[in-house]
């Protein structure tokens, strides 16, 4: 039989429960007032990372439903991280379970608002490479904050005068170019193939190319070929690949 918490544990675990949820007992001996306080302190400070991070998802909900979905988070969700910027990304795993009533494209949506905090604050470091590298030959370093995402909604034309019915697929990169700035590109979905070739295979562009055609159209090997190393070139040009790994 494990052994009653000490007194001072038991007064913690009930301040955190009646911060969490309003409805919890308050720990006996302090006052309502400041209770309330603490409560709101804590709360708005949760609730102001989401205002930041997932801002149009704000918007589309409006503010009443919105605080309730937080409020819904903050009170049942057991985060796994003490870092504050990893909140959002909490909330998005609470998300995927939350049997709250929303819009077929909200998910989605949070995860691509997500996204720019997510490339923004990467500490990821380029492998050793040759910016001028030949790219069909060489290995092509892809941007180490590179994102190559694909929804079912397109959650970059998503807001308040766009509220999409239909579901309407589509491949993005997002990725911090090298003056620090966010960039987000549209692409098809040959682009995204390509890509996630290079990145899963760490093959060189030509081979890359030869396995796209393979699997998409044998019959136009050569076309492929050279539809894939301007699009390569491209996204050099970009910020997206950074050069030839060395």
């Amino acid at each position: 039989m494990n052994a009653p918490l000490p007194a001072f544990q038991q007064f913690q675990m009930a301040f955190g429960r009646r911060c969490r949820d309003p409805r919890a007992a308050r720990p006996p001996g302090v006052p309502a007032r400041r209770m309330a306080a603490y409560e709101e302190l804590v709360f708005n400070n949760i609730t102001g990372f989401l205002d930041a991070c997932f801002p149009v998802c704000r918007k589309l909900l409006g503010n009443t439903r919105w605080r309730q979905l937080n409020r819904a988070f903050y009170r049942d969700w057991r985060a796994t991280t003490p870092w504050f910027r990893e909140i959002p990304q909490e909330f998005l795993r609470f998300l995927a379970t939350a049997r709250h009533p929303l819009p077929a494209w909200f998910r989605e949506l949070a995860h691509y608002e997500w996204v720019e905090l997510a490339v923004d604050t990467s500490d990821a470091v380029a492998s050793a490479h040759d910016p001028a590298g030949d790219l069909m030959t060489g290995q092509p370093l892809l941007n180490p904050t590179l994102m190559n995402l694909a929804y079912d909604w397109p959650v970059q034309r998503i807001g308040p005068d766009y509220r999409p019915r239909k579901p309407a697929p589509v491949h993005l990169l997002v990725f911090r170019d090298d003056g620090d700035v966010v960039r987000f590109a549209e692409i098809n979905t040959s682009t995204a193939s390509l890509l996630a070739l290079i990145a899963e295979h760490g093959c060189s562009g030509a081979a890359a190319c030869e396995r796209l055609a393979t699997e998409s159209a044998p019959k136009s090997a050569v076309a492929v070929r050279q539809y894939g190393a301007e699009i390569l070139k491209n996204l050099r040009r970009q910020g997206a690949i950074l050069g030839v790994r060395t």
